[in-house]
């Protein structure tokens, strides 16, 4: 086989117009399996196929574009290195984004790879026109440019030469392209920050991380929210929230929350500002925060009542996220009336409106309403029981009611709140109180979609491992449910047919 892909790559280099040739170079090497193909091109040099890139006929760049990546795929990052830095160099200001993409995905394999990673990092013109790359107009190829250079924040000398030599100043060039390219700077910074407190450090020292968090007061709402993004980002990880606190970054975003009363464009930013607090209490901890930072949990409560969708939905994903953890159920009991109240609010949106908003708040209840077995204290169970009557007179057919709806996503987040309390004793003795229910969760023509069968049969595993569900449930449902687990969520129960012979 590498005979005959060397015949080909000598017809192409002899033909003028070389389109046949370039398509049967194409079949030729897709048909070998890719662990093949490294033995039968490794060793030839595909010049031919690169000097064809240059080129204003279309089809035939693709064509080299496509024969490029099945080849270049095929070999391994030092071998790339080693071969072709200077196609891929070239490949990176190409006019055709295709070839661009190419060009700074095998980069992207070589930064990757510690010995093929050291000839990148010898090589300034690369490391420049990559990171030019960001201010492409076409995403992907900035994307894939962001990819590859936050691969250099994982090592030192990476580190060096992003941010200790001049490739930092063509990085403030690029990033006084356009706001949109500025921010995607940014993000390549927050990611290498991610990485470790030596990352953070030589982003921090290089003023870019300050220049980020310098854009959280700035006249532009969009800009501000954006930057809320980043920063929460940054908040992942522990050394990232050490340094947020360390620059008073907390304060300031709480006291944004509190002045946003005040300005008419805050509904841009504020869903940023509660989910930022939001992940930094399930981070750390929800009472502390809530505490440290009252008009967090202040203005959480006041979203969840608000009439903006947008707000409401936030609101509901952070009291979801809040309240999976003891702690912060334990909170938002606290706030006594005004919890009670949105809760009110929660069952309505559950019940009525539209489907995405009745979706968040379902998952919301099922997050509130989970208790994990070595949770199950006596007060925690009577707070979780005490939650669930406050949806509704009828719970449980309140919920089922929207489970028999024809909408699957509704379908399964109403399931997932029955999950929820499958394993807690009060639930079930609900379950086996309620008329028919367990015909309900062993009816297995109601879901008929992949997602609604494994949702159901999610709860019906909740139930079989529960160490109290025997007992509660009695011997005849329980086996049943074993049954139905054994069978798995896809089963289909046979049906008895007539026989039609001597029909006419």
């Amino acid at each position: 086989m590498a005979a005959s892909i060397e015949s080909l790559l000598a017809e192409i280099a002899d033909v003028e117009d070389p389109i046949d040739e370039l398509q049967s170079l194409k079949t030729a090497l897709l048909s070998i399996p890719l662990s093949a193909l490294r033995d039968s091109v490794s060793g030839q040099r595909f010049n031919v196929i690169f000097s064809l890139l240059l080129s204003n006929e279309r089809e035939q760049v693709e064509l080299c574009v496509e024969i490029l990546e099945r080849i270049l795929l095929a070999l391994s990052p030092v071998s790339l290195a080693q071969n072709y830095r200077v196609e891929l160099q070239g490949g990176l200001t190409h006019p055709n984004e295709t070839v661009k993409i190419l060009a700074v995905t095998q980069i992207c394999r070589m930064v990757g790879h510690p010995e093929a990673a050291t000839e990148i990092l010898n090589n300034h013109d690369i490391l420049g026109a990559v990171i030019n790359c960001i201010g492409e107009e076409n995403m992907a190829v900035a994307k894939q440019a962001i990819k590859s250079l936050s691969k250099l924040g994982h090592s030192k000398p990476g580190l060096d030469m992003l941010f200790q030599s001049d490739l930092l100043k063509v990085m403030k060039e690029v990033m006084a392209t356009s706001d949109i390219v500025r921010y995607r700077i940014y993000e390549l910074v927050v990611g290498i920050s991610s990485v470790s407190p030596i990352s953070l450090g030589y982003c921090a020292n290089s003023s870019l991380i300050s220049e980020l968090i310098g854009e959280l007061t700035g006249d532009d709402p969009l800009i501000r929210a954006t930057a809320i993004e980043m920063v929460t980002t940054l908040a992942h990880s522990q050394h990232g929230r050490q340094y947020l606190a360390q620059q008073g970054i907390m304060d300031k975003l709480s006291n944004m929350i509190r002045g946003a009363e005040n300005d008419p464009f805050s509904s841009l930013y504020l869903p940023g500002l509660v989910k930022f607090f939001g992940n930094l209490a399930l981070m750390d901890s929800p009472q502390q925060v809530c505490e440290t930072y009252p008009a967090f949990q202040k203005k959480l409560l006041e979203m969840a009542l608000d009439l903006d969708p947008a707000m409401i939905g936030v609101a509901l994903d952070t009291l979801g996220l809040l309240g999976s953890t003891v702690e912060g159920k334990q909170v938002l009991q606290k706030a006594g009336e005004k919890f009670k109240a949105v809760w009110t609010r929660m069952s309505k949106l559950a019940s009525s409106g539209a489907t995405a908003l009745r979706v968040r708040s379902l998952d919301a209840i099922s997050q509130l309403l989970t208790l994990e077995p070595e949770e199950q204290t006596d007060d925690l169970l009577a707070l979780t029981e005490s939650w669930l009557h406050l949806l509704s007179n009828q719970p449980m057919d309140m919920i089922r009611n929207i489970s028999t709806q024809p909408f699957p996503e509704l379908h399964c987040a109403a399931l997932r709140i029955f999950t929820a309390i499958a394993t807690q004793l009060w639930g079930q003795k609900l379950m086996i109180s309620t008329p028919s229910f367990m015909e309900f969760v062993l009816d297995r023509s109601l879901g008929r979609t992949k997602d609604t069968k494994d949702v159901k049969c999610e709860l019906v595993e909740s139930l079989v491992g529960s160490s109290t569900a025997a007992e509660i449930l009695g011997s005849q449902y329980y086996i049943r449910l074993k049954t139905y687990l054994r069978e798995g969520p896809y089963y289909v129960t046979p049906v008895a047919t007539v026989g039609t012979e001597g029909a006419d």
